[in-house]
């Protein structure tokens, strides 16, 4: 770090020591991951919820908020020590057979969510300038992909995020709708729990879309490699001066990511109770449906601000998605991996990635729902969490893996508590379905 920061002018020194800008320059993995988090799957997943459930459903967000904190932290932590992402330590440390199982699993829970999410993006635009959705399927897919392999990703994003700020309308939104403050604020502090499977499946969604398995692995690979590509980083298991510094900026970049997540959730879902619910709309089939959530304040610009909410969030995602399989593929196998290496370095790398979003695209061609279709991946989502959670867990506390930086104390129960919460959603689910 001193070397790094020895070649830099006076006044960049200051501009990262002190202030908002300087503290905005330091947050990096944490905040892409929250931002990605509210993709067109928890765009669409929230406002369902809210058009269900009501206010109701806002304790979920008080809860996710420290455990999907805690389980991001561990994730980064694991990525910062070792130096490799979270298949990269399981293809080492464990048969080969459950690193293949956790692979293909999250493989086909990625894929089946940037169809998702791209047939959301598709019916968003249609909304907007009519045409035929699957064109736009197919140009949003692509641009995705094409834009991760050939253009400096960092630079993408930065643009992306703009669009991203389409979604505080929803913020804005609550200063002007009717809102029930009273029963919002009862909805958020006391859990009211309906043992139904049609309940306990939404639960299971928004679980699914806050803590999802993708995001584990992204935050993960994407420490390893900010340390792989600045000379003066290194695994802390390699060199551990600035541990607990770094530590600290992990705590910080994934709280800001995961607040940032949470609030723009919660507005949604309040939003959404505040207008679909409480004018009886409580199924969403159409994203001109969930667009009615923000007339109120957008007029007849709702459809528009809902459209780039989608588009931008979904652009962000989908490379994020299709990442987070190609890095998990590509450790597992000890491939070279890497989105600041040119293609021509990491071809097996990118060949997943591109595959991942081209089979997302192939399955648009089928007479799937895009508002249905995100809310059953975060489904999906929740219900692989599971077994990835407890084995990011257990591999967390192992002294080959991690050394003398094993996750111990309230980060490593929060942790379990992040993934028995998991657990017992999706059993509650299963349990309230059948019964």
């Amino acid at each position: 770090m001193s070397d790094q920061s020895s070649e830099k002018k006076p006044d960049d020194q200051e501009g990262e020591a002190a202030g908002p800008k300087g503290f905005l320059k330091r947050l990096g993995p944490g905040l892409i991951t929250g931002a990605s988090d509210d993709d067109p799957s928890g765009i669409g997943t929230y406002s369902q919820a809210g058009a269900q459930l009501g206010y109701g459903i806002g304790w979920t967000m008080l809860l996710t908020f420290p455990l999907m904190v805690a389980i991001q932290e561990i994730s980064g932590r694991v990525g910062s020590v070792t130096g490799r992402g979270i298949s990269g330590n399981v293809c080492r440390h464990y048969p080969a057979s459950l690193l293949h199982l956790i692979v293909s699993l999250l493989f086909i829970a990625n894929t089946i969510n940037i169809a998702a999410d791209l047939g959301a993006m598709a019916d968003a635009t249609k909304l907007l300038v009519g045409g035929h959705g699957i064109i736009y399927v197919v140009l949003f897919g692509a641009l995705s992909v094409g834009a991760q392999i050939f253009f400096d990703y960092k630079r993408y994003v930065s643009v992306l995020k703009w669009l991203t700020l389409c979604l505080f309308s929803y913020v804005a939104a609550l200063a002007v709708v009717k809102v029930d403050w009273s029963a919002a604020l009862t909805g958020i502090l006391l859990p009211q729990i309906t043992w139904s499977g049609s309940y306990l499946t939404t639960i299971v969604a928004i679980l699914g879309t806050t803590i999802s398995p993708y995001l584990f692995f992204w935050q993960a690979s994407q420490e390893a490699e900010d340390e792989r590509i600045d000379p003066a980083k290194a695994p802390l298991i390699e060199r551990p001066i600035g541990a607990a510094m770094e530590f600290s900026r992990i705590r910080a970049d994934t709280i800001v990511g995961m607040a940032f997540s949470n609030l723009i959730a919660l507005s949604i879902i309040i939003t959404a109770a505040a207008t679909l619910n409480a004018s009886g709309k409580t199924d969403i089939e159409t994203s001109a449906q969930a667009a009615e959530a923000l007339r109120p304040i957008a007029g007849v610009f709702a459809e528009w601000i809902f459209a780039l909410g989608i588009v931008g969030t979904g652009l962000l995602a989908i490379p994020v998605l299709a990442g987070s399989t190609a890095y998990a593929v590509g450790e597992g196998q000890r491939w070279l991996v890497g989105l600041d290496r040119k293609p021509r370095e990491a071809v097996a790398f990118y060949s997943v990635l591109a595959l991942s979003a081209a089979i997302g695209i192939a399955l648009n061609f089928t007479s799937i729902n895009p508002i249905s279709a995100l809310y059953w991946s975060a489904v999906i989502n929740g219900v692989l969490a599971v077994p990835v959670m407890v084995l990011l867990m257990v591999m967390s506390r192992r002294k080959d893996v991690m050394g003398d930086f094993v996750i111990k104390g309230p980060l490593h129960w929060l942790g379990w508590l992040s993934t028995a919460a998991m657990a017992i959603s999706v059993v509650a689910m299963v349990v309230g379905i059948f019964l």
